[in-house]
Order: C-alpha cells, then structure tokens, then sequence
C-alpha cells in the first residue's frame, strides 16, 4: 500500500470525518480521496481549496511574510474544513484536506493527527 493510500486511510480513521483528499495545488486535482458523504463532491472540493491556499500564499507574499501555513480553518454551521498543505521535500506542492462532522470531531486532535499524517507523507 502506498505512503498516499495510507495517509488517506488514517484521515478518515479521525472521528467525525466525512472525506479527505490529498490535493496538488498546482493543478487542483485530487491525487486521492475518501468519504462515502453524497454531500460532500470532493473533486469540487480539491479544485475549490486549491484556490483558497493559492490566495492565501499570494497574500503572504504581497505581505512579504515569510513564514509556512500550518493549517487553514474553515468553519461552518456543521462543519469544520481543515487545509494542511504539505511542507517536505517529497510532498511539496500538495495539500491535505478534510471535512469534519463539528459534533462528532475533535478539532484540536483533528490538526495534531494530520500534522503527523503531513510529517509522513512520501509521493
């Protein structure tokens, strides 16, 4: 099983989680995903986000920031949206993204599992 298949697996093993894709940026594809939510189109997701973090990264160079996204929130009525774009070598270019269930998640051990999940990653 691949460093990707085992990445998605363990972000959908996070409680309260209703799908995860791991996305290129660049493109706004989605290299894989997971969730079985019919709410929830992931592909329309992947290509949604992708222009959420191109548009914070943009800012933060006009800003002249030089620091690294740890992870954007996005939080709704139900939901929280959580973006963690991936900082090594082997994954730069690429972002984790997951949607969860507000009443069945953590979002403080949402964010530390997939910073670990982040830290391991190889594509």
């Amino acid at each position: 099983m691949s460093s990707l298949d085992l990445a998605l697996k363990d972000m959908m093993s996070i409680d309260g989680a209703i799908g995860v894709a791991v996305v290129d940026y660049d493109s706004g594809m989605a290299l894989g995903q997971l969730g079985s939510s019919k709410t929830l189109d992931l592909q329309v997701a992947a290509a949604g986000n992708t222009e959420v973090v191109r548009a914070k990264l943009r800012t933060m160079e006009q800003l002249g920031l030089k620091e690294d996204i740890e992870d954007i929130l996005i939080s709704l009525s139900a939901q929280y949206h959580v973006i963690r774009p991936v900082t090594g070598r082997k994954g730069k270019g690429l972002f984790l993204y997951m949607a969860l269930d507000r009443t069945r998640g953590n979002l403080a051990l949402t964010r530390h599992r997939l910073r670990e999940i982040e830290e391991n990653l190889e594509v």
